[in-house]
């Protein structure tokens, strides 16, 4: 008889012997059904085609929710170059956020945290633009895509422009490699294709809609520079600029031709 059996039996046995009444013994609960507060986080993103300055970072902060949200920056497409992070400082001066760093090309004596302690404490996380090829292997590597994947399915806000914007959906058209532009594969938490910098870079619109109207890459969203997207879970939920004249588009293809239709965005310039 192990000590509690014991101790009971005990307590029973003398509650009988002085005619006291024995307690009944209680029903093991059936588990409480959940309650209807119970809410599944809103799993957010917010994009650009280029440009994700002091405009979309004051956005991203908002989405977050919180008065001083915690902002993480991680250069890993850009092999954590430091003028990109400056920059970042720079864009987050006016706000009320707190700025974080982290690095991808790093050794265990100065990082201490693991990538799920780092990522899943913030509040919003802005990825770099760079060579989103490279990015994706680091990540990969690193298992830094596996806790992505659990920040969004947190709530956290997601975010980016360039690499930093390809790098959410299943596929899109990138200069990560020598000669010309091509498909590069990414994470696919969103569905589908993207192509940034739709009207800063020549080459951009005409191979999107190239591949798309022909069947090698699905339909997507390409975005101008300072033009964005939020998506909440997959789907749009507003489309959003910080210079005028910059939009997005949605292309399918229709009878093996492209068909490119705009996607009108609200203002957020400060």
């Amino acid at each position: 008889m192990d000590r509690r059996h014991f101790v009971i039996s005990s307590a029973l046995g003398a509650a009988a012997a002085s005619g006291l009444p024995l307690p009944t013994p209680a029903l093991a609960s059936a588990p409480s059904p959940m309650s209807d507060d119970t809410q599944i986080p809103t799993r957010k993103i917010l994009i650009a085609g280029g440009g994700f300055d002091t405009s979309f970072i004051r956005y991203m902060a908002q989405l977050t929710g919180k008065s001083r949200p915690r902002i993480c920056y991680l250069p890993t497409a850009s092999a954590d170059a430091q003028d990109g992070t400056i920059r970042f400082f720079q864009h987050c001066a006016p706000l009320t956020v707190e700025p974080v760093v982290q690095n991808s090309f790093i050794e265990s004596l100065s990082q201490t945290q693991g990538w799920d302690e780092v990522f899943l404490s913030m509040d919003g996380i802005v990825v770099s633009g760079g060579n989103t090829l490279n990015q994706q292997a680091i990540w990969k590597a690193q298992g830094i895509d596996v806790v992505l994947r659990q920040a969004w399915e947190r709530g956290i806000v997601l975010g980016g422009a360039s690499a930093g914007s390809l790098c959410w959906f299943e596929e899109g058209t990138t200069d990560s490699r020598p000669k010309a532009l091509s498909i590069v594969k990414c994470l696919g938490f969103l569905p589908g294709s993207h192509s940034p910098h739709y009207d800063s870079e020549p080459g951009r619109r005409p191979l999107y809609q190239r591949l798309i109207a022909s069947g090698e890459m699905q339909s997507g969203y390409a975005v101008d520079d300072n033009a964005g997207i939020y998506f909440e879970g997959t789907s749009v939920k507003r489309v959003v600029t910080a210079r005028r004249g910059a939009k997005a588009y949605h292309v399918t293809a229709d009878g093996g031709r492209a068909a490119e239709r705009v996607l009108e965005p609200e203002w957020i310039g400060g």
